[in-house]
């Protein structure tokens, strides 16, 4: 049918726009995965969605469309801690793979997936590839105590396609808040905890919205630069979810700081790799607001 009867609703501006009901949000990125939909066409969603803002609803429902369409893992023997990561260093190291070993360290499995979406930022995957960490050719069963890193293409092409979409309007659009959502690993699999970060205090509220409406297990917080890791100068707000029931984990700090970690002064993969290889072996602390979240995660995890 394509998708044109969908843009019809939501491609007529701010005020004029409607959202779609969860099915036909669904059926509408749907048609966007599975490359149906002509490159004109996608375009028009994106900036429509973009204009327009997405509903719970609708995330809700492209979620769907993820799920259904996504190459899933198979079960853990513990919950499968999925950290998306998609945004990298731009000012401060990227301290992902730092949760990820501290985690695994705890005796979790651990899940980072992402794929770079801005040339100049350093990504996960390669303070990872410094580390040891290579990235996934196949899905297998993550073990406990044990990180790994899927590329978005190997978890379902398309969304990597439709990410890539930025490169050339040079606009973000709703892939880059879906894989911020998404579970690799469906319930019927088996049991996984979404860490998912925004940058925008209204994210909060739309995201917290959609992971309820989604009966989601997650840690959502104001992350640093867009990584799901706490910012290491100071806590965040860290919000809960059980099967969707939020929960407060965490207020965010206020006032001034009264001291700052010591973080690498280079952002590149080498340097970060080195300053986490001091923290894992007890040459530098862990900052207070990354070993809190860990903690807030593992509580989580027992409480699923």
């Amino acid at each position: 049918m394509g998708i044109s009867q969908y843009l019809k609703v939501i491609a007529r501006g701010k005020d004029g726009a409607r959202a779609l009901p969860r099915e036909q949000a669904a059926d509408l990125l749907g048609q966007v995965l599975d490359g149906t939909a002509s490159d004109l066409e996608v375009g028009a969603f994106c900036i429509a969605m973009r204009v327009k803002g997405e509903t719970p609803e609708e995330m809700a429902g492209f979620l769907d469309a993820v799920h259904e369409r996504m190459e899933m893992l198979p079960a853990s023997r513990r919950p499968l801690v999925v950290l998306p990561s998609y945004n990298g260093a731009r000012k401060l190291p990227v301290l992902t793979p730092l949760l990820a070993m501290l985690l695994a360290r705890r005796g979790l499995p651990v899940l980072v997936h992402g794929t770079a979406t801005e040339d100049r930022r350093v990504s996960s995957q390669d303070v990872l590839a410094t580390l040891g960490v290579s990235a996934m050719q196949a899905l297998g069963t993550i073990e406990p105590g044990e990180v790994a890193f899927a590329p978005t293409a190997l978890l379902l092409p398309g969304l990597e396609r439709l990410l890539d979409v930025r490169r050339t309007l040079g606009l973000r659009n709703s892939a880059h808040s879906i894989v911020k959502l998404m579970d690799p690993l469906l319930p019927v699999a088996g049991d996984s905890l979404i860490v998912s970060s925004y940058t925008h205090p209204e994210y909060a509220v739309s995201m917290a919205a959609t992971l309820t409406l989604t009966g989601a297990d997650a840690l959502l917080l104001r992350g640093t630069e867009g990584e799901p890791v706490a910012d290491p100068r100071r806590k965040p707000q860290m919000d809960g979810f059980v099967a969707g029931h939020p929960q407060r984990l965490q207020e965010a700090q206020g006032g001034p700081l009264a001291a700052l970690p010591s973080l690498p002064t280079a952002i590149d993969a080498a340097s970060t790799a080195a300053w986490i290889r001091s923290v894992l072996d007890g040459t530098q602390p862990v900052p207070a607001p990354i070993a809190l979240q860990v903690e807030h995660i593992l509580h989580l995890t027992r409480a699923m």
